[in-house]
């Protein structure tokens, strides 16, 4: 009893003496130094909290010093909050700094577009006060929005209905209301946004779709989605988080999921990016007519899959898939895919990837409650690839993986693929002996694609690129940015460029 009694008392010294100021100080002199003029948080939705900011305050003198005050010009009305040092609020008395030391101060805000005038949403830190006072200013801009959402009940959040089940996916089905987007305002998705069967979303050129985190978009069976994006008027699909430090973050929403039975649906001048899996196509409603024809659009920084098919009908022309985690693209478990002047180019460096930028399979793997495992196979119609690049920072970046038990028809033709298989892995697949002409014709072989940064995704070709004036003619007359290429077309989705 007496060894704890000795214990709490050395606690309770720590305690007091950790709280107690024994240091003397002078009042501030006006002499204050920020690491920044001014605090700009970025953008920010209508009533959506946006990312904490720091500002340093430092003492350069030689003693310590006291600042009487620091608040908000706007005082308790303002939509910013702080924490000074530690302690949250609006209004701070008496705040220390130590000779030569700083302190933090952290900014926030969430801001109601309806009560504002200006969009761009202003207001200053004030430091003391008199002949010393020194401010900071704050700029945050705020931008209007459509919101969809589920709704929410003393159940919880809803949830959608798939094949007449109720699943765990939170989301809800769109109104008929609701079925064109625009581009007058944003639209921000929290949870799934559903296409019911039988209805058409249209999203017009201009629009900008931004998913909450584990947020999406789902075309349900005999549902569509027509993307009308321009070459001056790109759609853009990214997350809610619009701050510069999110512009590159990966899995940030879900994906865009054509379910098995949706069909005609149409992607064009699109921009999609920083998701989990870009576009997740499932199951083949037509074998004469695409599930998903895309076109003169990028997919980027998805931290799994750019698209993933599977047993499905895509039609690609002038597409461009970057970064991604796995796959850029991953055709799987048979179906149809023919892509032409496309460029698949993935450089991901976030962690170690496992898979190459191009993975065609007709096989997928099935376990039971007791992990006993089971491949399925399904028919590779066909895997066509004309005119396309396929690169990255892997030796080996295209890979066909045939399972016995169903057909596997693929073609490649004037592409340029990066295969250095220094360790003979693929020596005995017969499907990636790529000298058989009977599948692949005038190719290039690990060649320099030239591209002008791969570390920020872009794969216009330059000068020096081995992809010039190898492609195919066909009947793709303009690259992705709309470069005639009826004369000496390049490999890939862009005609080179000087840098």
């Amino acid at each position: 009893m007496r060894y704890s009694l000795q214990i709490l008392s050395i606690i309770i010294l720590i305690v007091v003496s950790s709280c107690r100021k024994d240091f003397s100080t002078v009042p501030n002199f006006g002499k204050l130094q920020f690491s920044k003029d001014t605090v700009f948080l970025d953008t920010v939705f209508t009533n959506i909290g946006s990312a904490t900011y720091n500002l340093k305050v430092y003492n350069r003198g030689n003693k310590a010093i006291t600042i009487p005050e620091i608040k908000l010009e706007n005082g308790v009305t303002s939509n910013y909050r702080l924490n000074v040092d530690g302690i949250p609020g609006k209004n701070f008395n008496d705040i220390d700094i130590l000779a030569n030391d700083s302190i933090y101060v952290f900014v926030e805000t969430t801001v109601d577009f309806s009560t504002i005038t200006d969009p761009l949403y202003t207001d200053k830190i004030l430091f003391d006060n008199g002949n010393n006072q020194q401010d900071v200013d704050l700029v945050t801009l705020v931008q209007d929005a459509n919101f969809i959402f589920p709704s929410k009940n003393s159940m919880g959040i809803e949830t959608l209905t798939i094949d007449g089940k109720d699943s765990k996916i939170q989301g809800r089905f769109l109104k008929d209301s609701e079925l064109t987007f625009t581009d007058q305002k944003p639209y921000v998705v929290y949870g799934y946004a559903a296409v019911p069967a039988d209805k058409t979303l249209t999203i017009n050129a201009g629009a900008k779709v931004h998913f909450h985190k584990n947020s999406g978009l789902i075309v349900d069976k005999k549902g569509s989605l027509k993307i009308n994006g321009t070459l001056n008027k790109k759609v853009i699909f990214e997350g809610d988080r619009l701050e510069h430090a999110f512009n590159t973050i990966s899995g940030q929403w879900g994906t865009i999921w054509m379910r098995a039975g949706s069909k005609e649906n149409e992607i064009n001048h699109t921009l999609i990016k920083n998701g989990v899996v870009g576009i997740l196509v499932d199951s083949i409603g037509s074998t004469t007519s695409p599930t998903l024809s895309i076109k003169n659009s990028e997919i980027y920084n998805n931290s799994n899959y750019g698209i993933l098919g599977r047993n499905t009908n895509i039609l690609g022309e002038n597409l461009v898939i970057g970064s991604t985690g796995q796959s850029s693209l991953a055709c799987t478990f048979g179906g149809t895919y023919n892509f032409s002047h496309s460029t698949f180019a993935n450089y991901w460096g976030n962690s170690l990837r496992q898979l190459p930028t191009v993975l065609v399979n007709n096989h997928v793997t099935i376990s039971d409650s007791n992990n006993n495992e089971t491949i399925l196979t399904r028919d590779l119609l066909a895997a066509n690839f004309t005119n396309c690049i396929i690169d990255g920072n892997n030796n080996v970046e295209f890979i066909l993986d045939k399972a016995a038990g169903s057909a596997f028809n693929y073609n490649v033709e004037n592409s340029m693929i990066q295969f250095n298989d220094f360790n003979n892995s693929f020596t005995n697949n017969t499907e990636l002996n790529l000298n058989d002409v009977s599948h692949y014709q005038n190719n290039i072989l690990n060649g320099k694609p030239h591209f002008r940064d791969t570390s920020k995704n872009d794969f216009i070709i330059g000068k020096e690129s081995d992809a010039i004036n190898k492609a195919k003619a066909s009947s793709i007359s303009e690259d992705i940015l709309g470069i005639n290429r009826t004369t000496n077309p390049d490999i890939g989705a862009y005609q080179h460029i000087t840098f």
